[in-house]
């Protein structure tokens, strides 16, 4: 297929870039990039359909996955401009984008584990900050995230990019409340639910994070709500020094995470 004026296909894959019902509703989302094309295939998301440049030579990486692509991927050539469009960028389309089929958000799809580490964010506004933690988690050993609330969505572009590809290699489940996370808790009672507070039970070097836990990341403006404070059976700080009162979400989930890491490693070399 080809593609070279704003028609009906085109506008509605446009619509997956700030749609969120849309891409509800179609069951798919954009994503571009060499690493997180390549993870998305690694990890057998379904690809719906691979969007190439008409007017560039494609690289070898490029070329290769058109030419394996599934029987179900279809493959369609589109203009330069309309593909830098999708891109949402202003002058260069990039080589090739991915049509991606969204995963049902089934906490099932988190695996639970005598190691378990997860990460609940709890009513995001930024989706960059939704792509970061993920990152994070990914990087330091976490087997989940956990997103709650109508707030900034996972498969938003921008939370898609600032994941950098761990959106692909790490289970991302979207939750109404915090009653999904009770029900599902209740059903993994060994997973201890650590929430992040400035005024917490103990400091984070403090806690034993070699535990079953499942750590709780504030909205980035009012933090935990009652609801999953309630829920929470202990709560870190974070020690500071500086004229700083706070840390970004992420950043703060970052932190944690490693520290998280760091216990567990040592643990490993000394057993």
């Amino acid at each position: 297929m080809r593609i070279t004026s704003r028609n009906a296909r085109f506008q509605q894959w446009e619509s997956l870039l700030s749609n969120r019902n849309k891409r509800q509703r179609l069951g798919e989302f954009l994503v571009q990039g060499v690493r997180p094309i390549s993870l998305a295939v690694e990890y057998g998301w379904p690809i719906h359909a691979l969007l190439h440049d008409t007017g560039r030579r494609l690289s070898g990486w490029a070329a290769e996955l058109l030419r394996t692509a599934s029987v179900d991927t279809e493959v369609v050539a589109m203009a330069p401009e309309l593909l830098a469009e999708l891109g949402e960028k202003n002058e260069d389309a990039p080589e090739l984008i991915a049509v991606v089929g969204l995963p049902a958000d089934d906490l099932g799809r988190i695996p639970v584990r005598d190691d378990f580490l997860g990460v609940l964010f709890d009513r995001p506004t930024s989706p960059g900050n939704i792509g970061s933690i993920l990152r994070s988690a990914d990087a330091f050993g976490a087997h989940g995230m956990i997103v709650s609330g109508h707030a900034a969505d996972v498969y938003d572009s921008k939370s898609v990019r600032a994941s950098t590809g761990s959106l692909f290699a790490l289970p991302a489940v979207r939750v109404p409340s915090h009653r999904e996370v009770a029900a599902w808790r209740a059903e993994h009672p060994s997973v201890r639910l650590v929430g992040t507070d400035e005024h917490g039970d103990c400091e984070v070097f403090d806690f034993d994070f070699t535990q079953p836990t499942l750590l709780l990341i504030g909205n980035e403006t009012s933090g935990l709500s009652t609801a999953w404070r309630d829920l929470c059976d202990y709560t870190v700080s974070i020690p500071m020094t500086g004229s700083a009162s706070s840390l970004n979400a992420a950043n703060a989930a970052t932190a944690v995470l490693y520290e998280a890491a760091r216990q567990r490693i040592a643990a490993a070399r000394d057993a």
